[in-house]
């Protein structure tokens, strides 16, 4: 009873607690000589502190009003069970983070990491990438614990992530290939957000100078161009990417977020000329994120800057489909992004 008490005080957010409260830890009612000895044991080794200034009850045995809880020393026994781990395990298996982490984390990982440890002892690291489901069945006998039940975050806990190389499931990348483009050593890519713009755009690709159209699904683009280089395994080329989607707090989010993963250009004459249109209404609940909404208006002048910012603040928004397919068109092949590549300079590159 004195463990189950010990288990369930390491859930208890409040640094000090009250006698009542320690009564209703207890799974059983206890009779007062059976509860009273449990807590003087946890008062013996420190797990609870007497709060002097509260004193205490005149039953025999007296116990305090109120306590503090000593959480290092509740730990203890937990901290010490780390440490032998540490020595049992490969040392591959790094156990850092459970020192700051409740003991269930560890508890419910703790099965895992013992599978993770004979994987590591039969057979090393592994020296071929391989799928998160295949991975996931060779370490832990379950293929969807990396990508569905938290198995990714353990490895990266324990430090493995990378050196178990892992390939991620991810959906494919959705593009057309310009063949006019493919001998080029430095080569231009257009994302575009939504698929009536990926539409409008694709019977000009190949009389424009973009070698791919992507067609980003959204925020699915800021996972699927992970396969960017599996799926267009050209080498020594230098890409560079251009993104054109929605100006609404979604849309912007949705490049910002992408930059992040990869140095991607605003097409800004897309933008430009959607600016021109009047703005329409309809994504009234779309949530601002004024990071992204920065680094998007710091690429424009003052004035459109403004433009922008008031206009999303008055509820309106700028959709793609606010041009037509021969504005599109005329759009990609009159714009010289050759030359805003150059303008740019080589730091956008991604090879």
């Amino acid at each position: 009873m004195k463990k189950q008490l010990e288990e369930n005080l390491q859930h208890v957010r409040k640094k000090t607690i009250s006698i009542d409260e320690l009564e209703t830890l207890l799974p059983v009612r206890l009779t007062y000589e059976q509860f009273s000895e449990i807590i003087l044991q946890l008062e013996n080794d420190t797990i609870l502190q007497m709060i002097k200034s509260r004193g205490r009850n005149a039953r025999k045995p007296s116990l305090a009003h109120s306590y503090r809880i000593n959480k290092h020393a509740l730990q203890q026994d937990y901290y010490k069970q780390l440490q032998s781990y540490r020595f049992k395990y490969h040392n591959l298996i790094r156990l850092d983070a459970y020192f700051s982490l409740p003991q269930t984390v560890w508890e419910h990982d703790k099965p895992y990491l013992d599978k993770i440890n004979t994987f590591i002892h039969e057979y090393g690291l592994p020296t071929e990438y391989a799928a998160a489901p295949e991975r996931s069945f060779q370490l832990v006998e379950n293929e969807k614990w990396i990508d569905e039940q938290q198995g990714k975050k353990v490895l990266q806990r324990i430090q493995l992530w990378k050196l178990m190389k892992i390939i991620p499931v991810i959906d494919p990348l959705m593009f057309a290939i310009n063949p006019t483009q493919l001998t080029l050593s430095n080569q231009l890519h257009l994302i575009v957000e939504n698929k009536t713009t990926y539409h409008a755009l694709l019977p000009k690709l190949t009389k424009s100078n973009f070698a791919t159209l992507i067609y980003g699904a959204g925020m699915q683009i800021e996972k699927a161009i992970e396969n960017f280089h599996l799926q267009y395994p050209l080498p020594k080329v230098n890409h560079s990417f251009f993104y054109f989607g929605d100006i609404d707090y979604a849309g912007i989010a949705i490049w910002h977020r992408l930059y992040e993963k990869i140095p991607v250009k605003l097409a800004k004459s897309f933008y430009l000329n959607c600016l021109q249109k009047e703005a329409v209404y309809g994504k009234e609940n779309q949530l601002r994120q004024e990071e992204a909404l920065q680094h998007f208006v710091s690429y424009f002048s003052p004035s459109i800057q403004q433009k922008i910012t008031e206009t999303l603040a008055n509820k309106a928004y700028f959709p793609q489909e606010i041009l037509t397919t021969e504005e599109l068109q005329q759009i990609l092949l009159q714009t010289d992004w050759q030359q805003v590549t150059l303008k740019d300079g080589n730091r956008n590159g991604f090879n």
